[in-house]
């Protein structure tokens, strides 16, 4: 699978949208404090990279729907915008306890260390302003990606109990959000195609239920 800067470089998304609340949450009760309790392992490399990366994507999900929400005033890149707060402080806990330079430590919207993330913020706030269906195109195609970049570097490279725990979190997020998307593309009477999931794997997210759980994400 391929990261979110690699795949979304260049994308083309099509563009109208529903004022639906949306709201992120997980199936974890650990509390971010029992995260920080719980055992300090090497890090690996990967590890390393999939954390600082991970920040500073949370960050784009937050920033490109910030300017969505203040471009088309849809309520629900609001909420969600306010869901991807807590998961860059989520990611933040995980860097802080293992002592790594924090890349969103500015915290300036629309501003990031990665140069590929910069490039995708321009494109994709310049795509979702074309229309209110573009802009959740956008957003669908962010969860998609979120999903398949915290699954790859669970798969290949993440194996501390702490970072499990958020990234998998994390991904219970962006599946509710992918479902939330969708859902509002369907009351505008369009059918959202998966743009980077499988088949598959877009279906198995989209007929299951929202995920329920912890208040802290």
């Amino acid at each position: 699978m391929k990261t979110l800067f690699a795949v979304l470089l260049g994308v083309t998304l099509l563009g109208t949208a529903c004022n639906d609340p949306v709201t992120d949450i997980t199936s974890d009760d650990l509390t971010l404090n029992q995260i920080k309790g719980l055992a300090l392992e090497p890090l690996n490399e990967g590890e390393t990279a999939a954390l600082l990366f991970m920040r500073e994507e949370e960050k784009l999900a937050r920033d490109v729907y910030t300017y969505l929400f203040d471009k088309w005033s849809v309520k629900s890149f609001q909420n969600i915008s306010n869901s991807e707060q807590t998961h860059m402080d989520a990611v933040l806990v995980l860097i802080d306890k293992y002592e790594l330079e924090d890349p969103a430590a500015d915290n300036i919207f629309g501003t990031f260390q990665n140069s590929d993330l910069q490039r995708l913020y321009d494109e994709l706030t310049d795509t979702g302003s074309a229309s209110m269906e573009a802009a959740l195109k956008v957003g669908a195609a962010i969860e998609e990606i979120d999903i398949i970049d915290l699954q790859q570097a669970l798969d290949i490279s993440v194996d501390n109990q702490d970072i499990t725990i958020v990234f998998e979190n994390l991904m219970k997020g962006s599946r509710n959000h992918l479902r939330a998307f969708v859902s509002n593309l369907s009351t505008l009477g369009i059918t959202y195609e998966p743009q980077y999931l499988t088949q598959d794997d877009y279906n198995a997210i989209i007929n299951s239920q929202k995920e329920t759980g912890g208040s802290w994400w």
